[in-house]
């Protein structure tokens, strides 16, 4: 029977041959606390009984196709270990630079909504990352469509003691006015769905991933009602796919023609960001 880390490694590797190498050693990684690095270096670590146990369990899971994730029951974000469950979103890596570009603007006793929050990692995020930097006084919101995120969001919220009202909302309907709007939406096309990894199709809400043919399904609704739920001058700041730059610029051009809208690149140089601020003309008495 395997007792050390490289015998359990390779064990894995047979009996989820379907699973990414990566997702193996990261599973593996993660349940022995060691980081990349010291994981390669300890491949003679000797597992205790009750190691072995678990990593049997999680080698059947990645068998069966289970995320990673969702078989250690959180996820890691912008350096915050965020809880996350089937039903939840799992955080992408992309989205902690929407966070990093939402943080340059944020001001003290700013209001602000995380927009469909799935897990609530971007609220953690924002909120943890404003306190180092001095900034306070914030009133934070985080809506979703399914009472699934809402719950894991709330219990992330209650680990970092953040102070968050939560609501159960389909895009802004409902909702009130705000400073600063943040969201990762589903902007997935339906038809890239053959494209897509057989393991992020079994595993995580399609609803939060799909948002119909031309993958603007939300952002058509976005456009129509955010006016609404914007104070004078708020910004909004969300997130895309990367082949959709096109028709957004078309979408605000005709729908928000008084925002500054800046689109921005990811760091592999893909458009995958998009800023908006409302120039609301004010009459001067």
């Amino acid at each position: 029977m395997p007792k050390t880390l490289k015998e359990i490694r390779i064990k894995a590797g047979e009996t989820a041959e379907n699973a990414c190498p990566e997702d193996i050693d990261y599973v593996l990684a993660e349940r022995l606390n060691l980081t990349p690095s010291e994981f390669e270096l300890k491949q003679d670590m000797v597992l205790s009984d009750d190691q072995l146990k678990q990593a049997n369990k999680d080698i059947k899971k990645l068998a069966k196709g289970v995320s990673p994730q969702y078989i250690l029951g959180y996820a890691w974000f912008f350096g915050y270990k965020i809880m996350v469950q089937r039903g939840v979103l799992i955080p992408r890596f992309e989205t902690e630079e929407l966070v990093e570009w939402t943080l340059k603007s944020l001001k003290s006793g700013d209001k602000v909504l995380d927009l469909g929050t799935g897990s609530g990692c971007i609220t953690v995020a924002l909120a943890k990352e404003a306190e180092k930097k001095g900034i306070k006084d914030l009133t934070l919101y985080a809506s979703d469509i399914t009472d699934a995120a809402l719950r894991t969001s709330e219990e992330n919220f209650l680990t970092y003691d953040l102070d968050v009202v939560t609501r159960k909302a389909n895009v802004l309907i409902g909702l009130e006015k705000f400073d600063k709007i943040i969201s990762n939406p589903p902007y997935i096309k339906t038809t890239e769905k053959k494209e897509m990894d057989a393991n992020v199709l079994q595993n995580e809400p399609k609803e939060a991933l799909f948002a119909g043919s031309d993958g603007l399904d939300f952002y058509k609704k976005f456009a129509k009602q955010v006016r609404d739920h914007l104070n004078s001058h708020g910004e909004f700041f969300l997130e895309f796919g990367f082949s959709e730059e096109d028709q957004l610029k078309e979408l605000f051009a005709k729908e928000l023609p008084d925002f500054d809208i800046e689109f921005r690149k990811d760091m592999a140089g893909k458009p995958r960001m998009v800023h908006g601020r409302w120039q609301k003309f004010e009459w001067i008495k």
